[in-house]
């Protein structure tokens, strides 16, 4: 099938080269021209047949709302919208109803699998109609990983990103307790190889992980992690989960506590938030801080 996908960045240009493997055409869009197969939005959709596909790898909000708006008026009837990036759950169901409108289909998509995804696959969670997410599946089944799982439609618009922001508030729980277990155990005398008892754990334990496996990399990288500044932001669905916890009454005490835990980050120079970054570098290619000298 033909796709057009607006957002060609560390997850967007991946994913186009994953899925023209998989023998799609894909018609790429992005505001750096080095990067783009065409030089505007319109010149995306007039390069499609319809009904057309187009998913959109932008940051959530205003760049999100606005590439949506231009889409709008470009689309035609019968097309689909896919917002790919991490936009609110609450975002999805306004651009799904502006959209509809104009009788253009929305479908939202929670996608994991970071700097990786390329040769590993995303885990994809979408939400929306039946009628819509059907029009974007050959995509979807392109981006999975190998194997029965990794793909789900997850329910109705938005909650696709809900799933995800679930996803992502679950991370921040695993990667603060590997931080807090590492730095207790860097922060005694008798433990003389703390990267080698991380390692151990990737064989027969109960809390061996893909996490874990990034760990110990960062780990080869940096034994003590001495060129990371103890610094680690949040991407906003970490406070997200928290939300919609409040507004739910279900009680997260882990993963509120690791959203905590990155603000503290920000006042002191933190030996968890050093694993913390680490592991976001490694399997998101996220920033990260250098340590001072």
């Amino acid at each position: 099938m033909e796709l057009g996908l607006v957002g060609l960045g560390k997850m967007g240009g991946n994913m186009r080269e994953r899925i023209r493997r998989a023998g799609h055409t894909v018609i790429g869009y992005d505001r750096n021209p080095d990067l783009a197969d065409v030089h505007s939005l319109k010149e995306l959709v007039d390069g499609l047949k319809g009904p057309r596909v187009v998913w959109v790898m932008v940051p959530a909000g205003a760049a999100t709302q606005s590439t949506i708006d231009e889409l709008g008026e470009l689309l035609s009837p019968g097309d689909v919208v896919v917002d790919g990036g991490n936009s609110r759950w609450t975002d999805d169901e306004k651009h799904a109803e502006e959209l509809r409108a104009k009788g253009i289909g929305f479908v939202d998509c929670g996608v994991s699998g970071g700097v990786w995804g390329l040769e590993n696959g995303y885990a994809l969670m979408y939400g929306g109609s039946s009628e819509d997410v059907a029009k974007v599946q050959p995509v979807f089944d392109a981006l999975k990983p190998e194997g029965e799982y990794g793909s789900v439609h997850a329910g109705k618009v938005g909650a696709g990103h809900f799933a995800k922001m679930v996803h992502n508030g679950i991370e921040y729980a695993m990667m603060q307790a590997y931080a807090e277990g590492w730095e207790l155990l860097e922060a005694v005398d008798s433990v003389t190889d703390v990267r080698e008892v991380f390692r151990s754990w990737q064989q027969g334990t109960v809390i061996r992980s893909w996490l874990l496996d990034l760990a110990v990399n960062a780990l080869d990288d940096d034994e003590h992690l001495e060129k990371l500044r103890g610094f680690a932001a949040d991407s906003g669905e970490g406070r997200w989960t928290v939300e919609a916890a409040i507004d739910n009454a279900v009680p997260l005490p882990a993963i509120t506590a690791s959203l905590f835990a990155r603000f503290a980050s920000r006042q002191d120079d933190s030996p968890q938030m050093k694993m913390i970054a680490a592991l976001r570098n490694q399997f998101g290619g996220h920033a990260v801080e250098n340590a001072k000298k």
